[in-house]
């Protein structure tokens, strides 16, 4: 497979461009070489035309025994480098299966899903968060493995960022928010938790598996309090008549503390909007909104 010629997608080497600067070029220039190279290594062959989202590659591949499976080519970064272990961790319940991992690259080897099957297909949006609810209970029931990033750190950093960035904000309604979220933090900031969460369990990161109707992909793993992986399910497919009763259904199917998944979910408002900020946008509605429903 040495002479195998992959085709990089255009969107895969903007968003590369945008966020990454010369670090995501120099990994889209050198995506056809370490293509072919773990097509060779793990004796892989092309399956199908590339998959792509804002960081990796997805190549459908088949294994010399015939079994489909896919090769994830990313950047190892702060939050890649964590994913192989954490899948390790599931070993396949509730997420997709890790069959092989390069170290130094990141590179992975999983169990092929339907990709062209996720759960923002679903046409009923309660039975969605119906889904994402049963799936955080099955992974955060596992403890963190050592070295994976903890929400206490999170925590810390983003309460750091607090006043610089409420400065920035010239709405008054919005800062007075911003910094009921930032208390909310602080009263759970020494409780942080210790299980594992997936941090990206928005409905595309689920797709379906002949193995089990839904399953988990392309986690950004945190050692954390289950609270903190609520807010993609409450804010995808957003509808602010639903809010409440997402956050009831989930904090019920994980069995939660209302009070402290409030003020994670709070948290995770806090972080979006930091993130927001420092890249020089306003915060986005449906946040705030979220927020508010959930502040009240």
């Amino acid at each position: 497979m040495v002479g195998t010629v992959i085709e990089v997608p255009a969107e895969l080497a903007a968003t590369q461009e945008k966020f990454n600067g010369a670090a995501g070029r120099a990994f889209v220039a050198g995506l056809p070489e370490r293509a072919a190279r773990f097509l060779a290594h793990w004796d892989l062959r092309l399956d199908g035309p590339p998959m792509y989202g804002v960081c990796a590659l997805v190549l459908p591949v088949v294994r010399a025994g015939g079994a489909p499976a896919a090769l994830k080519l990313q950047p190892l970064d702060e939050e890649s480098a964590g994913e192989p272990d954490a899948l390790r961790a599931w070993n396949g319940d509730g997420a997709v299966r890790l069959l092989a991992h390069d170290v130094p690259t990141c590179t992975l080897l999983l169990e092929r899903l339907d990709a062209s099957r996720t759960l923002s297909d679903l046409p009923d949006s309660r039975a969605a968060v119906e889904v994402i609810g049963a799936l955080l209970a099955r992974l955060t029931a596992v403890p963190a493995p050592a070295g994976v990033r903890r929400l206490g750190d999170v925590a810390r950093a983003m309460l750091e960022q607090v006043p610089r960035a409420l400065a920035r904000v010239p709405d008054t309604a919005d800062r007075r928010l911003l910094a009921d979220c930032a208390a909310a933090v602080r009263e759970v900031a020494d409780r942080p938790g210790d299980r594992l969460l997936h941090w990206d369990l928005h409905y595309d990161n689920v797709l379906a598996s002949g193995r089990a109707p839904w399953l988990a992909i392309d986690p950004k793993p945190l050692a954390g309090d289950p609270g903190f992986d609520l807010m993609p399910a409450l804010g995808d497919r957003y509808d602010p008549a639903e809010t409440r009763w997402r956050f009831d259904a989930l904090t019920a199917r994980l069995g939660l503390d209302r009070a402290r998944a409030r003020a994670w979910t709070l948290g995770r408002v806090l972080q979006n909007c930091l993130w927001e900020i420092e890249d020089g946008r306003a915060p986005e509605t449906v946040q705030l909104e979220i927020g508010r429903a959930l502040r009240a």
